[in-house]
């Protein structure tokens, strides 16, 4: 029996090697005859900590390798990069928080 193979979009990627994905699948009610949408969450091995939140995957089916994890990541593409502000650090500032500080550090009259 072949593999299932399902795709979806990274929701968190804070644990080691694993990744969450959330596959979303929409069919049309049988009484209301109205399109629905429903999703799951899947647990899914990311060897290299290569996906982060908002890439789009594709896993597949394996062996158990945790308690929760059955899915491996087989591809996937990578989100574009937003353009935000970077604060000196590096990391991306939000606007409404970058906003504050611009407000804090300008002298008030």
């Amino acid at each position: 029996m072949p593999k299932r193979t399902l795709q979806g979009v990274v929701v968190s990627d804070k644990q080691d090697k694993t990744i969450i994905v959330r596959v979303e699948r929409r069919f049309t009610h049988p009484i209301l005859k109205k399109t629905v949408r429903r999703s799951n969450k899947f647990h899914a091995h990311d060897e290299t900590n290569e996906f982060s939140v908002g890439d789009v995957v594709w896993i597949e089916e394996h062996r158990p390798i945790s308690k929760l994890k059955r899915w491996v990541v087989t591809r996937g593409e990578k989100r574009a990069k937003l353009d935000e502000p970077a604060d000196e650090t590096g990391k991306r500032v939000s606007k409404k928080k970058g906003a504050k500080a611009d407000a804090a550090a300008a002298p008030s009259n």
